[in-house]
């Protein structure tokens, strides 16, 4: 009885101050006018790029930044910035924003689909995307350096002489998604594996590691990849859309920030994806605070300069 209690007296409290600032989301404060908010989402690399971009700011100009984390979803953090609540978008990506903030076909061409996001947030909310870090945080099909090498495996279309024999473990999110998800592989590759594991995307690297799994859909960036020497086989059909990582800001805060898009330019291009492997896993693998990682990182190259 006492907890339960306590925990309404706490969602109480929370209640009215969520009244008293205006119903903005948690955790996201007005602009101070010298700080800059930089929005990240709930995912290693966004809070990693979010911090990287804090700190090149701060070194270049006399500006102060902020994070806010844990912008759980593409759309929560679309709306932050249409909201006013952040300045800066740390990480989107081609491919989400294509399908889910503009409601468009998705693009497999990783030019063109850069160019329809960045002409389409331009004249929809005036919004500048830049181009490219230099990573691209899709799906991928992973398989141990040892299955690949008894099996011949490079690319996804090798997997379909034995599909049927293999342990497929999957985000099951995937398995129900529409375009790019199983249903459409199937179609595009005709390839069905022999039994599909559910599971949380974070288990399936060890699964794949242990033996458990034959087969794993990963993403491209994650540390484990690297951490693991897992083999990435070629989508070689490009079924997948491109999902290429770049920060976004509205024209206005630009205007309002002279020389912010120079500053921001030093990352662009900059990181691989390899690199992010290697970054994500620092904080994933060796426990590490995603701020030091990001400013060890600025260091090591001399801020871009």
């Amino acid at each position: 009885m006492k907890n339960r209690k306590t925990k309404w007296i706490s969602a109480l409290l929370v209640g009215c101050l969520l009244f008293i600032s205006g119903c903005s989301l948690p955790g996201l404060a007005g602009s101070s006018g010298s700080t800059l908010r930089i929005g990240a989402q709930n995912f290693t690399e966004s809070e990693i790029m979010a911090y990287m971009m804090g700190d090149i700011i701060e070194h270049y100009t006399d500006k102060k930044t902020t994070i806010v984390k844990n912008l759980g979803s593409n759309t929560v953090q679309q709306k932050a910035m249409e909201n006013g609540d952040v300045d800066i978008s740390a990480t989107r990506y081609t491919g989400t924003d294509l399908t889910s903030t503009l409601g468009m076909d998705a693009e497999k061409d990783p030019k063109r689909a850069m160019e329809i996001v960045q002409k389409e947030f331009k004249k929809r909310y005036d919004y500048k995307w830049f181009d490219s870090y230099g990573f691209d945080n899709t799906y991928a099909f992973a398989v141990t350096q040892k299955m690949a090498k008894e099996n011949n495996l490079e690319t996804v279309s090798d997997l379909k002489k034995n599909a049927k024999n293999y342990r497929f473990g999957v985000d099951n999110i995937w398995l129900k998604k529409k375009g790019d998800g199983y249903e459409g592989f199937v179609k595009t590759y005709g390839i069905e594996f022999g039994s599909t594991f559910p599971m949380q995307i974070g288990l399936v690297y060890d699964a794949l590691k242990n033996e458990k799994m034959d087969i794993v859909l990963a993403y491209s960036t994650d540390g484990r990849i690297k951490a693991y020497n897992l083999k990435i086989l070629k989508d070689d059909k490009r079924f997948f859309p491109p999902y290429d990582a770049s920060p976004v800001v509205p024209e206005k805060v630009l205007k309002e920030n002279p020389g912010l898009d120079k500053v921001i330019n030093r990352l662009i291009g900059k990181i691989d994806t390899e690199q992010m492997q290697e970054l994500n896993y620092q904080v994933d693998g060796e426990l590490k605070e995603p701020a030091t990682v990001a400013r060890d990182f600025l260091k090591k190259h001399n801020y871009f300069e």
